[in-house]
Order: C-alpha cells, then sequence, then structure tokens
C-alpha cells in the first residue's frame, strides 16, 4: 500500500466480518464479498479500476470482474484459489458446518495454534504477531463462513468472461493454496500473465517484498487497451 501509494491513489476494503467492517451478518459468502466491492466503489464514485486481491480477495477480484465487468479495467491475484477444492486440508475441513460448530467458541485455543502453525506458513518473522492482529480483529464464525463458501467456489466455468488484462502471482511453496492454481487462470483468461516466486509461499509480498511490488507495478503501469 505504501509504495503503490506514492504513485497510484490506493484503498483497502476489509470485508464484512474482518478487519474494521461490521460482524453482525447472516452470510458471509464470496457472493457477498463481490457486492461489497461493487458498492464500496459505488459509495466512493469509483467508476473503474484496477483490483489486487490476496487469497481469497483474489477470487473475490476476478469474481467482480465477471460479475461487473464495467467496474475493473485490470485484476491480479495473488496466491489466490480458482477453483475452492485447492484449498489445503486443514482449512478445507474448518469449512465444515460440523467442524464449525465445534471450533466456533474456541477463538482462544485457535488463534494459539495458528500462532504456531503461522512460523510453517510464512517466512517473514513479524508474520505470526501479523496473524494474530487480524485474527484477533475477526469472528471465528466470519471466518469459518467464508471459508466453507470459498471451499465451494469453482471459477474455472467462467473465466472466459474476463476480457480484461490479468497477472497471477504465485508462490511456489504456498501450504494454504495450491500452488499450481495458476494453471487453470491461465487457460481460462486469454489475458493473462503469471509470475512465479519458487521460494515463496503464501505471502509473497511479505517474502520478497521489492520483486513483489515492483512486478506488480509494472503490471499496473502498462496501458490498458479500450
Amino acid at each position: 500500500m505504501a509504495y503503490l501509494g506514492a504513485f497510484y491513489r490506493t484503498y483497502a476494503l476489509d470485508f464484512w466480518g474482518f478487519g474494521e467492517s461490521g460482524k453482525k451478518r447472516e452470510t458471509y459468502a464470496v457472493s457477498d464479498f463481490v457486492s461489497l466491492v461493487n458498492q464500496f466503489m459505488e459509495q466512493l464514485g469509483i467508476v473503474r479500476a484496477p483490483l489486487v486481491g490476496h487469497s481469497m480477495g483474489g477470487t473475490v477480484s476476478l469474481s467482480v470482474a465477471i460479475r461487473y465487468p464495467e467496474r475493473v479495467s485490470k485484476v491480479v491475484v495473488v496466491g489466490s484459489p480458482i477453483i475452492g477444492s485447492s484449498l489445503a486440508w486443514p482449512l478445507k475441513l474448518a469449512g465444515y458446518r460440523g467442524i464449525a460448530f465445534m471450533l466456533f467458541n474456541l477463538m482462544g485455543p485457535f488463534r494459539g495454534g495458528m500462532q504456531i502453525y503461522s512460523r510453517y506458513i510464512c517466512r517473514d518473522p513479524r508474520f505470526p504477531a501479523m496473524m494474530d492482529r487480524d485474527l484477533s480483529r475477526t469472528t471465528l464464525e466470519s471466518f469459518l463462513r467464508s471459508i466453507a463458501s470459498l471451499r465451494r467456489t469453482d471459477l474455472t466455468p467462467m473465466l472466459n468472461q474476463v476480457q480484461i488484462p490479468s497477472l497471477g502471482i504465485y508462490g511456489a511453496k504456498d501450504k494454504i493454496v495450491d500452488p499450481l492454481q495458476w494453471q487453470p487462470m491461465q487457460k481460462g483468461i486469454s489475458h493473462t500473465r503469471i509470475e512465479h516466486f519458487p521460494t515463496c509461499g503464501h505471502f509473497p509480498m511479505l517474502e520478497e517484498p521489492t520483486e513483489f511490488s515492483q512486478k506488480l507495478k509494472a503490471f499496473l503501469d502498462q496501458e490498458t487497451p479500450h
């Protein structure tokens, strides 16, 4: 955000149930977040803009490009599942109602476990604290319900509707999303570029921040065909 903010006007959006957004909703589905992005842009008077999303945020960004094509000039996904079944098995399990029910009232132990597990997800030493801070700002219900929705998502039948420049950034050592999820993206979208980060996991923006920022900016700087 700080790097791109020197060249572009940038906005960070918290999905419902996360960060500083409201946490009293009936559903936290991918489709809800797609609508939220559209409403966010409408309220701020943003007619058309590039969307950049990490993990589920990238799946949502691609979905916005499919559902509201007039809104999106370019789309960037980072470590995002194109097919929800590509999520790591612990996340897929957490998305099932029975297991989610058992976890709903266990936010303390859940955060403790994630703090240990986060050391295997990202090699940035700041990451465990960042993960814990983010989890403290969400509810387990919104986290698990959104994961359940993400697990059921499959964008492959609709990818050919994406007619804008698209960039996929994937770390080869991703333990959260199958690192080969760039393949359906490349196969399904005609204007796709893939950037591989061989030494990174799910968070290339933290593990290789300089290279990540430069490649992202180079893509955003390119002229968009009309």
